[in-house]
């Protein structure tokens, strides 16, 4: 079995974003920086550190409370739906980290980013491809196509993406999980199967560069059995090996 990628950065690494950031929180901005840096808190994805000088007045409230992390310590504030972390020395001098869910939505420059930052070092393509290939759970075919969109996203499996056409909805229930991907946007639809919770979805209307994989479905490797002209596929070990995605993916 495949295990699980290590990140190309370790935790407490920094690198400057190149990017606007902006972020609102009931239909305000209330922050606007081109000065943010990315930390690494924890692999695969960093956090965004922002200057304090970038935050809006009355955003910040502080607890009078501490909270020491491997990269210095932090003063605790409230902040809009969530909390907030107010650095004072260290690699992170005057800087913010925010909460994701403490504000309403973010976006690099003019596109709204989910979940966490973009990590600057991975890449999500999506490659079409003619092989044949067919997905089966507990013994039964649900899926079987040789027009398959891969998607390719750094320190995770290939994703194969069947035409809804090429699936066979009769061993799947819909569900209403919803999840988010920064590169990829929000589902729009999840499929449970006999023992097998969340184990499909579909984006109907994904980010710009993943238009290929709109409408249609794809299923979590670690789940089922997929062959690939006539190969079995080992499942691969993934944060998502033992995540019941009704209380939310890792993230």
């Amino acid at each position: 079995m495949s295990a699980y990628p290590e990140a190309l950065v370790p935790p407490g690494g920094t690198a400057p974003v190149p990017r606007r950031v902006r972020a609102t929180l009931d239909d305000r901005v209330v922050l606007d920086t081109k000065d943010a840096i990315y930390l690494w808190e924890f692999p695969p994805y960093p956090q965004y550190y922002l200057p304090l000088a970038d935050v809006a007045d009355g955003v910040l409230t502080d607890t009078g409370e501490t909270k020491e992390f491997a990269h210095g310590v932090a003063r605790v504030h409230t902040a809009g739906r969530g909390k907030a972390w107010v650095y004072d020395d260290g690699v992170a001098k005057d800087r913010v980290r925010f909460q994701w869910d403490a504000l309403d939505s973010w976006f690099e420059e003019d596109e709204e980013v989910f979940v966490h930052p973009r990590n600057p070092y991975a890449r999500c393509d999506a490659i079409r491809s003619t092989r044949h290939f067919q997905v089966a759970i507990n013994g039964e075919v649900v899926a079987d196509s040789e027009s398959v969109v891969i998607v390719f996203e750094t320190g995770l499996p290939p994703r194969y993406y069947f035409p809804r056409t090429s699936v066979n909805f009769e061993h799947l229930t819909p569900v209403d999980t919803v999840t988010a991907c920064p590169y990829k946007g929000k589902t729009s639809a999840y499929w449970s199967a006999a023992g097998v919770p969340d184990v499909a979805w579909s984006y109907d209307f994904p980010t710009a560069p993943l238009l290929p994989i709109a409408n249609q479905v794809a299923f979590f490797n670690e789940h089922v059995d997929i062959t690939i002209d006539d190969g079995p596929q080992e499942r691969p070990i993934t944060p998502f090996t033992n995540v019941n995605l009704r209380s939310g993916p890792p993230n």
